[in-house]
């Protein structure tokens, strides 16, 4: 499955306008953008993946075009899709982006040492 390419550029540039160093990786069928070797953000397909803090996903699955995202069937915790009028203007897409940068230092590394 192709990613969005124009949405990948629109992630991109918001992390240069922050210097945040990101590294991109292609899994999922998507492509994935590692910050400190940590899942930050991702696309897969139009839709953009989020990681954030698990104690704030039910609040954020209030959100309009918000949802679990799903994995070999069953919701990954920490892990949002953001879809439509989630990501449509840049002000909502930043919003997402910067969660997702607001919790990475928090969040484990899978990469091995």
């Amino acid at each position: 499955m192709a990613y969005d390419e124009y949405l990948a550029e629109r992630i991109r540039s918001h992390f240069r306008s922050k210097k945040v160093k990101a590294e991109e990786k292609k899994m999922m069928g998507g492509l994935t953008f590692m910050v400190n070797d940590k899942m930050c953000v991702g696309i897969i397909g139009d839709d953009m993946m989020i990681r954030i803090h698990p104690d704030e996903m039910e609040t954020a699955l209030q959100e309009p075009g918000i949802a679990h995202m799903v994995f070999t069937g069953k919701p990954m915790k920490g892990f949002l899709m953001a879809t439509g009028e989630a990501i449509d203007s840049d002000s909502s897409l930043h919003h997402w982006i910067d969660r997702a940068l607001a919790f990475n230092p928090l969040a484990k590394s899978s990469k091995k040492k």
